[in-house]
């Protein structure tokens, strides 16, 4: 019977191509389970949190909230968000260089732990800070080194890894839908630090159901791919306390500001992003079919910076126009407005298991990467222009039937995008850099959450139809354009579709 299925007696590890071709979690490797496990509960951390964070800043101090303008918070939150992605650079590096990921992974859920509690329980701007700066760094370490995990448990040829991603993505969504359900629940009957602290609790029981589980992992999590000579250590701890120093000296002197966090975000991750790109692709250590591949992943990371510009206005434009233009009423009893954000994640759990049935279905006859991003991309435009029929409407004047309509089409054009994107990644990454070209992925989240937040400003909601005609109408060209690119993108991806 083993022979037969191609997996040992016990179900773990092949010795044909080191891939782990047990099929106990759903046709996947029962290790998939616990990264399945923290990814949900991390997630739910995270958008519970979000959930309510912007309401949190603008809010009044008599609501419960801090008082922060609207501009100032929607741009706080948008850099806040790119940090996340901009952090994964910092865990990837850790990983590559001095821990591994699973180690890395481990270590970050503790961070993300404390930055809740923080929230919790520190007072006023200070306890604001505080929790997002540690929940940003460990959610950057998290993201980047659980999505590399996922990568060991699966061979290259694996015909179920775009299927495995897509149950990972699964577990994420699960965790984002209950997330702001709760921490929404909380917040409008008991106040907004309870709904922090539901979300601290939420990290702590991912913890420790990952405690018990990261053992059963593949050895092959816990490499670490280019470690750092202990020479040179020094020099990099050095490195790093240079680094806070001149943050705190920038804040201390007015150069970084609560109303410009937005636009240091971006600039900083398009520099990052240039950086990372010229030492992947100068690096001896690869090969010239390597390199063609980073060269062609290009296009991918542009389209994917679009996207996530457009889909992440769903905690900035969104929440803003949920609180003040959406009819949130039903039978007579007002549904909180982090409760919109949860939306999305339903969607997610009843199609992502679709799009997996069909991508595995199709095979190898399933679209190219570069066609499911160009897809995407000219889907989540279109999910723009659908606000037109009800821009520059009254106070509660949008029905909810109509926004659940407008996140169904967002839920499309991301999987069609995020779990492939995903996948892709690390397909295309050279072996010295796995984890780091995972973090360039992110990055070009990075780069789209900030620019959702800069974009916010411009959001009027007494003249929103130049908004949501301009931006979707580059998402749907940015899309054509990838779409009459396929076949050179294709050839530089040398065999990786």
């Amino acid at each position: 019977m083993a022979e037969t299925s191609g997996t040992d007696a016990a179900g773990t590890t092949a010795p044909s191509d080191g891939a782990d071709h047990d099929t106990r979690f759903f046709g996947q490797p029962w290790a998939l389970a616990h990264i399945f496990g923290v990814g949900m509960w991390e997630r739910f951390s995270f958008y519970g949190m979000q959930g309510i964070l912007l309401i949190y800043m603008y809010y009044s101090v008599a609501d419960g909230g801090l008082g922060i303008p609207e501009a100032t918070a929607t741009g706080i939150v948008g850099a806040y968000g790119g940090t996340v992605y901009l952090s994964t650079i910092l865990g990837a590096w850790v990983a590559d260089r001095l821990l591994g990921s699973e180690r890395v992974l481990f270590y970050s859920a503790w961070v993300i732990m404390a930055g809740h509690i923080a929230l919790a329980l520190l007072p006023s701007v200070w306890g604001l800070g505080v929790g997002l700066i540690l929940v940003a760094v460990g959610s950057g370490g998290l993201k980047a080194n659980a999505t590399a995990v996922v990568g060991t448990l699966y061979s290259a040829k694996d015909p179920r890894r775009d299927a495995g991603f897509s149950l990972f993505y699964l577990g994420i969504n699960l965790g984002a839908f209950l997330g702001p359900i709760v921490t929404g629940f909380l917040q409008s009957n008991v106040g907004f630090h309870w709904g922090f602290g539901a979300a601290a609790i939420g990290m702590a029981i991912g913890l420790t159901q990952y405690s018990f589980g990261r053992k059963q992992l593949p050895a092959s999590s816990r490499i670490v791919a280019n470690p750092l000579p202990p020479n040179r250590r020094g020099v990099m701890i050095g490195i790093g306390v240079a680094g806070l120093v001149l943050i705190v000296v920038l804040v201390l002197t007015g150069v970084i500001r609560a109303d410009n966090l937005a636009g240091i975000v971006i600039l900083v991750t398009l520099a990052a992003t240039v950086a990372y790109f010229s030492v992947i692709v100068s690096s001896r250590a690869i090969s010239g079919d390597d390199r063609s591949r980073v060269i062609g992943f290009i296009p991918l990371f542009i389209v994917n910076v679009g996207f996530w510009s457009l889909y992440q206005q769903q905690f900035t434009v969104l929440t803003i126009y949920s609180d003040k233009q959406l009819d949130r009423t039903i039978f007579g009893w007002e549904m909180p407005v982090s409760w919109v954000n949860s939306i999305n994640p339903i969607f997610v759990i009843i199609l992502s298991g679709v799009f997996a049935a069909i991508w595995t279905k199709l095979g190898d006859r399933a679209p190219s990467a570069p066609v499911k991003f160009s897809l995407g991309a000219m889907i989540m435009g279109v999910a723009f222009l659908l606000f037109l029929p009800w821009a520059n409407g009254a106070p509660n004047s949008t029905p909810l039937l109509a926004i659940v309509m407008i996140l169904f089409v967002f839920t499309i054009a991301e999987l069609f995008i995020s779990p492939p994107g995903l996948s892709v990644t690390t397909k295309l990454a050279p072996e010295r850099f796995h984890t780091q070209m995972v973090a360039l992925y992110f990055l070009s989240i990075a780069l789209g959450t900030a620019i959702a937040g800069w974009l916010a400003q411009f959001y009027n909601p007494e003249d929103e139809v130049p908004y949501f005609t301009i931006l979707g109408g580059i998402a749907i060209v940015l899309g054509l354009a990838l779409l009459a690119s396929v076949k050179p993108v294709l050839k530089l991806m040398r065999g990786v579709r």
